[in-house]
């Protein structure tokens, strides 16, 4: 049963504008709401999770499906080293039902707390330098189509590449085939006070310091606030400590990335080993996480132009900084997926954690974006970035494949919504 309930995002900065939310418990009833559509705006249909996204790429004039409710399936196949998970399903949730029969993901994001099937649909990353984004983990996905049918993908489809980071535009995603690989541990040091001047001329070092880098800074000063390192370890073994990183000197405390915030919702730290999914994020799965109100952006660049895109955001540091609770500098490896912000090539993301200033925040956004215009930067699918309605087909050299794709799969345009009219589909 449908309800006219008002939802907000989990920032509380966005307000759904659906007419009607559904709630479906099991996939028939996904199919159900889907195939009820009769076209037309008020006969749209946009999938949402755990909505951890700060604008309206999820949103529709019809009807949302959340996915929060969906029964719960968690399959893990140790023969094949896959495990199967409903569209819903919190990272976190997936991470500790693996580690406790052995098994672990490539990779994690900075929060747990999000959806499989969101985070896929928008190519949202960890941080790595070889290290894809979490779609790639992929191998396929279920998804109920614009008829209410089942569709299967798997990766020897050649639709495949487009239906993985497909914002939604294809279907309600209500079950993924990720790959998994035996459990390991990582061990998370944190280092700070890492010179400017350092970090630039050996950035291609720090970044491989370890299996997973983050820069915290707020591009004042001459130093990078906080730098975060997890090395991987094998369980068991001893984790050796690096007492000095180009100019950087060990945190002998655990630290928050924002200053003065208490670390008791970040992942523990001090280079001692623990489960991968107790380290990888940056945030603990059984605390709120990050510091409650805030807008995000980030930015996604080629890593061969990370120092100059850098720079130029040091340029406007006197407009970010008053606006800015932090920024982080990671690194993500290449896929092949249409609409991932890695397709083609390894990339440098630059991230913003905003205060709740939006009017201000996004006066700023177009400034920063003409900055990192030259170095073909990406904006993140589910984050703010300025609204200009502009073509992004330029950055995605797949793009007239995916609306092609699109064409095919949905022509009456169910899944459509004004976000993907603006950005991708055009009309």
């Amino acid at each position: 049963m449908a309800t006219t309930e008002t939802l907000r995002n989990w920032s509380g900065n966005y307000t759904f504008r659906a007419s009607a939310v559904h709630r479906p418990e099991t996939v028939e009833q996904v199919q159900e709401v889907v195939a009820a559509v009769r076209g037309g705006e008020a006969g749209r249909v946009r999938a949402i999770g755990t909505r951890h996204c700060f604008q309206d790429l999820a949103d529709t004039t019809g009807a949302l499906v959340s996915l929060s409710r969906l029964e719960p399936t968690i399959e893990l196949d140790e023969v094949a080293r896959t495990v199967t998970v409903s569209g819903g399903t919190r990272y976190g949730t997936l991470a500790e039902h693996l580690h406790a029969r052995g098994w672990a993901l490539h990779n994690l994001a900075s929060l747990p707390h999000i959806s499989v099937a969101g985070a896929v649909a928008t190519a949202t990353h960890g941080s790595g330098d070889s290290s894809a984004n979490l779609a790639t983990a992929v191998v396929g996905l279920e998804l109920v189509t614009a008829d209410g049918s089942l569709r299967t993908l798997t990766r020897a489809d050649p639709d495949f590449p487009g239906a993985v980071v497909s914002l939604g535009a294809l279907g309600v995603v209500v079950r993924l085939t990720l790959e998994v690989e035996p459990t390991y541990d990582v061990a998370q040091e944190v280092h700070t006070g890492l010179p400017w001047d350092a970090a630039l001329a050996n950035l291609d070092a720090v970044t491989s310091s370890a299996d997973s880098v983050s820069l915290f800074v707020d591009w004042t000063g001459d130093a990078v606030q906080q730098v975060w390192r997890k090395t991987r370890v094998v369980p068991g073994e001893r984790h050796e400590l690096r007492t000095e990183l180009f100019g950087a000197a060990p945190s002998p405390v655990k630290l928050h990335p924002l200053p003065g915030i208490d670390p008791v919702n970040c992942t523990d730290q001090l280079g001692v080993p623990g489960p991968w999914h107790d380290r990888l994020p940056h945030f603990r799965l059984r605390y709120t996480p990050s510091n409650g109100d805030e807008l995000q952006s980030e930015y996604l660049v080629p890593r061969e132009h990370a120092v100059g895109a850098i720079g130029a955001l040091r340029g406007l540091s006197d407009r970010i900084t008053p606006l800015l609770q932090v920024s982080e500098i990671r690194t993500i490896g290449a896929d092949d997926l249409w609409l991932s912000t890695a397709y083609g090539g390894p990339r440098i993301g630059l991230h913003f954690t905003w205060l709740q200033r939006q009017a201000e925040v996004e006066a700023l956004l177009p400034a920063i974006e003409e900055a990192l215009a030259p170095f073909e930067a990406r904006p993140h699918w589910g984050k703010i970035f300025a609204n200009t309605g502009r073509d992004l087909a330029r950055l995605y050299p797949r793009m007239e494949d995916f609306r092609a794709l699109v064409a095919r799969s949905d022509p009456g345009g169910v899944f459509r919504g004004p976000f993907l009219e603006r950005h991708v589909l055009l009309g």
